[in-house]
């Protein structure tokens, strides 16, 4: 099944209105660090915005699972003592939120599933490391159960909506993350990518989605995610402000299995990229499914293509060799999704596609699992020679605009996969390499809704994609189109 909008007349979304972004809307992570740290406004006047907005959303957006308001308020006030005592730290005061798969203390981490889980005694390395850094964690954000699809719907806490049009999805699994973000509930906000959950949220929320270095982010007390294929990554509305999260959010547990060098990501965003060799692919991998790709994403990525080239980069059509990664995928995340399936209190209240996952998982376990894994290395090679002639590559982020709710939600397990693999087939292969990739905001569907591409690099490639899509978003200016209905200004804030 191909999941085609063209004919959709997209009944209740307004245009995408194109309006600028006043510094006095303190919308972005660091400009809210900056206006923190000059005592221009308070935490707890930005925390008590985000909460409000949050509520003021969850009948419609429905971006959280978990709200932590109390908590967040108590921790704002204690930012400001902070501050006023002369403490400076990157995001000191600034709230955030991660992903219902992260574990928080003091909060259930249910990744999507029914049912009661019992509180986190202690939180994730990234969450220690984000309060390290003084950010405010406001809640959790909604996923689809245990991260399998791209969209983020379930009965455990209803749909998540697409801000730029509620009828829509803005994709999974970390859509709650991206809603949250794009609807102006918090600057910044983390996801788990493990087979595009941050790059396709991003695409389709018109948001900039970090798919960083494996283990550059710690996904501790899991030594790896997902047989590796998961990392956590940020979504924000510039490459400054992910790459801001990603430098805060970067670094190892002594316990993590690994452990790449360390990267300037937000030293990167300032920096020119150079003249590059751009490699633009159309090609998906081979799945043995129809991937037809919609007219509007290719225009899209078409349109980006020529920017690089105004920008003075060579760009010229050619395709990395794929060769059979998804041999290599399958037996990963369904394993995956078999090992946290175990974690959940109660499975008969779980997907009835994710048991089938589950069971898969454990078939495809021992030998199996373990050749998928020995042929890493050989895949990096031969899909690594494109980095010969080649410093980057650029592709579709999905090969088609956010589909509508429901639209994959009540198919069976076969079906789903299709669908799945028919809408997004471009971004998995790089979870199976561990390899850097940003999605960036493309342009809009003739019915405004948001389209992304992927800039896909080599491993440790972060500094140069960042480099890469901050010049591209000096030039397109996509950080300043808002979705419709797009909350009112901090102006007047008390201190």
């Amino acid at each position: 099944m191909s999941v085609d909008e063209s004919q959709d007349s997209e009944t209740g979304t307004a245009p995408a209105r194109h309006t600028g972004a006043p510094a006095g809307e303190l919308e972005g992570l660091a400009e809210q660090a900056r206006a923190l740290a000059e005592g221009r406004v308070t935490s707890t006047a930005l925390v008590r915005r985000a909460l409000e907005r949050i509520a003021a959303t969850q009948g419609t957006v429905n971006a959280f699972r978990r709200v932590r308001g109390e908590a967040a308020q108590a921790e704002a006030a204690e930012a400001d003592r902070r501050l006023a005592a002369g403490e400076r730290l990157p995001l000191l005061g600034v709230p955030v939120a991660v992903k219902d798969d992260t574990d928080v203390a003091g909060e259930p981490t249910a990744f999507g599933c029914a049912g009661e889980f019992p509180p986190k005694e202690r939180d994730a390395e990234v969450v220690r490391r984000l309060r390290a850094a003084g950010a405010i964690i406001v809640g959790k954000t909604n996923a689809c159960e245990l991260g399998q699809w791209p969209f983020t719907e379930g009965p455990a806490f209803g749909n998540t909506c697409n801000p730029w049009n509620l009828a829509h999805t803005p994709g999974g699994s970390s859509g709650g993350s991206a809603a949250a973000v794009a609807a102006g509930l918090v600057p910044a906000a983390l996801g788990t990518d493990g087979a595009g959950s941050v790059r396709i949220p991003a695409a389709w929320s018109h948001l900039v989605g970090i798919k960083p270095q494996r283990g550059r982010i710690s996904t501790w007390p899991d030594p790896e995610s997902f047989q590796g294929i998961t990392g956590i990554g940020p979504l924000a509305r510039t490459v400054g402000d992910a790459a801001l999260l990603l430098d805060v959010a970067s670094g190892n547990h002594e316990g993590d299995l690994h452990r790449p060098p360390a990267i300037a990501a937000r030293e990167a965003a300032g920096r020119e990229p150079g003249r590059l060799r751009i490699a633009l692919s159309w090609k998906a991998p081979l799945t043995f499914t129809r991937k037809p790709l919609h007219p509007d994403v290719r225009a899209a990525v078409t349109g980006l293509a020529h920017t690089l080239s105004g920008l003075g980069h060579f760009v010229e059509e050619a395709e990395p060799d794929y060769g059979l990664v998804g041999l290599a995928f399958v037996p990963r995340a369904t394993a995956g999704v078999g090992e946290w399936a175990d974690r959940v209190p109660d499975r008969a209240l779980l997907d009835r596609r994710t048991r089938g996952a589950a069971r898969m998982g454990r078939l495809l376990g021992g030998p199996v699992l373990r050749r998928a894994r020995a042929v890493e290395r050989r895949q990096q090679t031969r899909i690594g020679a494109l980095f010969g002639p080649y410093d980057v590559l650029l592709t579709p982020t999905t090969a088609t605009p956010p589909p509508r709710i429901g639209t994959l939600a009540k198919l069976n397990g076969w079906r789903t996969d299709q669908a799945m693999i028919a809408a997004c087939p471009y971004a998995w292969p790089w979870n199976v390499l561990g390899w850097p990739g940003v999605s960036v905001p493309a342009g809009f569907s003739a019915g405004g809704l948001p389209l992304g591409a992927q800039l896909l690099g080599p491993a440790h490639a972060e500094p140069l994609l960042i480099s890469l899509a901050a010049q591209l978003e000096d030039a397109l200016r996509w950080h300043e189109r808002r979705p419709p209905g797009h909350p009112a200004p901090l102006d007047g804030l008390p201190r």
